[in-house]
């Protein structure tokens, strides 16, 4: 498995798959041919079908339309055998000939892959020798030691520095968001709802006031997501408000030390990367179970180890998270990251802190592990119809007219 900075990339939202990914593409194309004339980037699939509203283009032209012309070519109805995120970047001379064309695909969560893989130009060396949740979880009961523990021995040294500045980068996500009031970008005009939540909650008793908290926070990380701000994708843009929310909320309403919250991050980011590396984090490729399933298990497991979990608990905690997600599809109306996305964040934010409590409450023994379900996940995506995976032509974005 690759590290778990990969996973928790920081940049600028609404999509990790169609927006950071396609930046990055393109910076790298340019670096290949910073003499070209012109470009021409043919997007394929789900990246044509949704990339006006995803802002696929615009992340594209804003690198290589200050050194030459772009032609962005749509074709939503070519989908490419690897992946339903396809991009072909093709650079032109001063005469007009074609001087080297690349294929390559955003497959979730800003990460790029290209055919080949093996040998891919993008491809990053593997740091963690196991991929499963089982042969992990034993090694801890082995070696007495937490998942955490796992990705200290497997990660470099600088691995907290980073979760430290991921963990800044998400509270300050939910603090602007918070602060924020109007009209989210786009046709839908679809009022913030983040600070009328947090100011509704404080009205309640503790009880209620806890989980309305906690769906403000989502709120209002997957709000800034949706205006293009500066996120944390965990494991994706479109998902990014479920771990922030749960964290931020265990951290104001516990008094959890960053050191504890850093090592939550931790093994949260072990459970993105086990899904990311044996199914799908692209809501293209599995549908939303692949975005916001993945993110409730994340933030599952994260809040159950902050509680004192066991592995085999944490374990648990995280496959309820992904198990009651499984078969959601990807069907965000306009091609916007939006509706029903934003609304599905708070409500994963809830479901895990369920799931922590419910697991807490076993000695963390189940019949259905986390690696079947994340199996069983794949298989789920890989029979959804197409329309059903960010494609905006069926579920709740068929036939929807934006007022």
């Amino acid at each position: 498995m690759k590290s778990i900075k990969e996973l928790y990339r920081i940049g600028t939202g609404p999509s990790s798959s169609h927006t950071m990914g396609p930046r990055k593409a393109a910076e790298i194309f340019l670096e290949r041919h910073p003499e070209a004339a012109s470009f021409k980037v043919t997007l394929y699939g789900s990246l044509a079908a949704t990339g006006k509203g995803h802002m696929t283009n615009i992340a594209i032209t804003e690198v290589l339309q200050p050194i030459a012309p772009v032609e962005i070519i749509w074709e939503p109805k070519i989908f490419l055998p690897f992946h339903p995120n396809g991009m072909k970047f093709v650079s032109v001379d001063k005469a007009g000939k074609e001087t080297d064309r690349w294929t390559v695909f955003s497959i979730g969560g800003g990460a790029l892959a290209e055919e080949n893989d093996g040998a891919s130009s993008v491809n990053t060396p593997d740091v963690y020798s196991m991929s499963s949740m089982t042969e992990i979880m034993q090694w801890c009961e082995r070696t007495g030691k937490s998942y955490w523990e796992y990705v200290k021995e497997c990660e470099d040294s600088d691995i907290w520095d980073y979760l430290q500045e991921v963990w800044k980068t998400m509270q300050d996500a939910v603090k602007r968001g918070l602060e924020q009031e109007g009209v989210l970008p786009g046709p839908l005009n679809l009022r913030r709802k983040a600070s009328t939540y947090y100011i509704r909650a404080s009205g309640y008793k503790q009880s209620l006031q806890s989980r309305g908290l906690v769906f403000a926070y989502a709120l209002a990380v997957s709000e800034e997501n949706a205006s293009g701000g500066v996120i944390v994708t965990a494991p994706t843009c479109g998902s990014c408000g479920v771990m922030p929310a749960v964290l931020y909320h265990l951290s104001k309403s516990r008094d959890f030390s960053d050191t504890r919250i850093l090592r939550a991050l931790a093994t949260a980011g072990l459970v993105g990367n086990i899904v990311k590396t044996n199914a799908s984090i692209s809501g293209a490729e599995v549908g939303c179970q692949g975005e916001v399933g993945v993110a409730c298990a994340m933030a599952s497991a994260a809040a159950n180890q902050l509680f004192g979990g066991s592995p085999a608990q944490i374990e648990y905690a995280a496959e309820m998270g992904l198990e009651h997600h499984l078969g959601m599809t990807c069907d965000p109306v306009c091609g916007l990251v939006q509706i029903p996305c934003i609304e599905r964040n708070a409500y994963a934010a809830a479901r895990a802190l369920d799931a922590n409590l419910y697991s807490s409450f076993t000695d963390g023994m189940h019949r259905v592990s986390f690696d079947k379900v994340v199996a069983v996940m794949k298989e789920t995506g890989n029979d959804l119809p197409s329309l059903y995976k960010e494609t905006s032509e069926g579920g709740l974005a068929k036939d929807y007219k934006p007022m």
